[in-house]
């Protein structure tokens, strides 16, 4: 692009060298590539699926960035990660937007590999101010003067993990690290807690703030002297306020500059704000208010449904997939009708009310009903104290997340022998979010607790069983698993239990065992290898852990075993199964397919044919191993 741009020369995305160019614009140019940004993510979203409301909310925060520093010299750090999506497109991935969160596409969250301008890869809550912590301390090993900048949403300020960040950022007085909240007054479910009514109060202090704000700009616009003399007074000021308004902030006590609260979707104002920030040379915090959903009236209507969403029309706003039919929903509904009879039951979620089903047990019965807020850590321990007053807390939580706890699992539930029920919503493939998100590891992980029970339903019917007897049957930590998306299932349902089963043929020297979803793709399977001449028994667990030895035993009568399962290999349930067997003195052939690996974005489907866990892929493993060690 030419090196001088007329300030009122109309610009596009596609005629520019990103994110280089940005810096030689107006205000008003980007203004106008801001509503263009908002156009092409609606429209890309609408047919992918994603974190539509809180990248339209971060759009004009994400120019101001990039036109104040030096991607990637500068690193910026996105905490979750699921408002990068102005700085996918300002960072040269226009052309490739369309493939958002698709099979050999681009990511819907930072990834170092896709992008040098993505510093570090995230998913999960409230760890960006310690990795940006732990970069900026590297660069001043390293002699660079370069800033890091650490871009947090105001619900992971539940997370406590956020304050350990603080907490030693803080200390540092030497550096130029800026953490910047983007606060939009919600999470994915409403904030809450002390924090929130915190942020609130300093809301509040906004005429003060513009009064501060409009003598800092006037100083750093003073040629030569500008800026050392908003510096030197820096102090002064500190004082003044403190007189004025009685108190400080949080932030500023942890150690932090603290400027605003700033209008988020003002250029000028985040541009004066970001470039105040810079002349510090020390720890500073910025407080930037946006509105979530920006720019789309239905998502700023609905933020909520539109944080994660599927496919949706562009005119109405509407899903093109309704969640009313999905494992979470029925879930949901199975909690609270056992609650009704049952007023021990309480239910836990950590900021995912909705996603997890849990609306209808609120709505219900609110006196039992506790959002934690993304603290997933204290959630478990919360429960546990619940529990060891003789209650019954169920703990909704993606996979990806329970991950965050297992320490609280051991410690505070286990060692105690604390009856605490863990409902693991999105076990297994959740395809389009990718490696962060996938849930393949709660089984690896929870089958290494002592005295834990694991259930894992294969449909809607087998949930409820499993419930019922994880709340009243089991009496220390319980857990009962099942995937995104709806109950499709069709195999013969006439032996539902919640311990195992099988299907049994005569002659048969091949066993093959699955459980949970894909017990549905194996039924279908043995019956088309049971066609072709190669005649197989099934054996199906929802009782996974502790594995019951009579199962074992039972099955070292087959010549041929094999497992498949939708889990990490490593620490899974095939793998447990295989030892004992070898343990009882098992010699025929025993082989498992599982995931051995960090599974990329794709839609659940492909993800499982890839792993080799639908049927088509079952039967050609199986007619294969057949082949290899002969014909049963």
């Amino acid at each position: 692009m030419k090196d001088i741009i007329n300030d009122k020369e109309t610009v596009k995305l596609r005629d520019l060298k990103l994110p280089e160019d940005l810096k030689k614009l107006s205000i008003a140019q980007c203004q106008q590539l801001c509503k263009e940004i908002r156009s092409i993510m609606v429209s890309t979203v609408s047919k992918t699926g994603g974190h539509l409301a809180s990248n339209l909310g971060s759009v004009e925060l994400t120019m101001a960035l990039h036109r104040n520093f030096n991607s990637p010299d500068d690193k910026i750090v996105w905490d979750v990660g699921h408002q990068s999506y102005t700085h996918k497109i300002l960072t040269g991935r226009l052309d490739r937007f369309s493939t958002l969160r698709q099979e050999n596409g681009i990511s819907g969250f930072p990834k170092p590999e896709e992008s040098v301008h993505d510093s570090f890869i995230s998913g999960h809550s409230s760890t960006s101010i310690s990795v940006a912590c732990g970069i900026s301390e590297a660069m001043k090993l390293q002699g660079k003067n370069n800033y890091t900048i650490a871009v947090i949403g105001d619900g992971a300020l539940t997370g406590g993990m956020v304050y350990e960040g603080l907490n030693n950022g803080g200390k540092v007085k030497d550096n130029n690290l800026i953490v910047i909240l983007n606060d939009n007054n919600m999470s994915i479910s409403k904030n809450v807690g002390a924090l929130a009514k915190y942020l609130t109060s300093i809301r509040g202090t906004e005429k003060y703030l513009q009064t501060k704000r409009a003598v800092e700009k006037t100083l750093v616009n003073i040629p030569v002297v500008g800026l050392p003399v908003a510096k030197g007074i820096k102090n002064s000021k500190d004082a003044v306020k403190g007189r004025i308004l009685h108190q400080s902030t949080i932030f500023e006590d942890m150690g932090f500059i603290y400027l605003g609260p700033v209008n988020g979707h003002n250029l000028a104002e985040l541009e004066a704000v970001l470039h105040t920030a810079k002349s510090y040379g020390m720890p500073v915090f910025i407080h930037v208010k946006t509105i979530k959903g920006k720019g789309y009236l239905p998502a700023e209507k609905n933020p909520g449904e539109f944080h994660g969403i599927s496919k949706f029309d562009v005119i109405t706003g509407n899903p093109e997939v309704s969640a009313n039919d999905c494992y979470s929903t029925f879930f949901g509904k199975t909690l609270a009708s056992f609650a009704e009879s049952d007023k021990r039951i309480c239910a836990v979620t950590a900021a995912m009310k909705y996603g997890t089903g849990l609306q209808f047990f609120a709505s219900r019965y609110p006196d039992r009903f506790y959002d934690v807020g993304i603290a997933e850590q204290h959630a478990v321990t919360f429960g546990a104290g619940l529990a060891s007053m003789g209650m019954i807390p169920v703990f909704a939580v993606y996979s990806t997340f329970l991950q965050r706890a297992y320490d609280q699992l051991i410690h505070d539930v286990s060692i105690g022998k604390l009856h605490v029920v863990i409902a693991v919503d999105r076990a297994g493939i959740v395809g389009e979010d990718g490696e962060t998100h996938q849930g393949m590891f709660d089984i690896p992980m929870l089958t290494t607790i002592p005295g834990a029970d694991v259930y894992s339903p294969s449909c809607y019917d087998e949930l409820r069983m499993c419930l019922k007897k994880a709340l009243y049957d089991d009496k220390g930590l319980s857990a009962v698993r099942y995937p995104k998306g709806a109950d499709k299932s069709t195999y013969d349902k006439s032996s539902l239990n919640t311990e195992y089963s099988f299907t049994c043929f005569e002659k048969s020297e091949i066993l093959l065992i699955s459980y949970g979803r894909i017990f549905d793709d194996l039924y279908k399977a043995q019956s088309i290898l049971n066609g072709d001449g190669i005649t197989c028994d099934l054996l199906k667990l929802t009782h996974v852990f502790p594995i019951q030895e009579e199962i074992v035993h039972a099955s070292l009568r087959y010549r041929k075993i094999i497992f498949f399962e939708e889990s990490s290999g490593f620490g899974g349930i095939s793998e447990l199964f295989g030892d004992m067997l070898i343990e009882d003195g098992y010699s025929g052939d025993y082989s498992r397919v599982t995931s051995h690996n960090f599974i990329r974005q794709a839609s659940v489907a492909s993800c499982l044919n890839s792993l080799g866990l639908n049927f088509e892929k079952m039967c050609e493993y199986v007619r294969k191993r057949s082949i290899l060690n002969g014909k049963a």
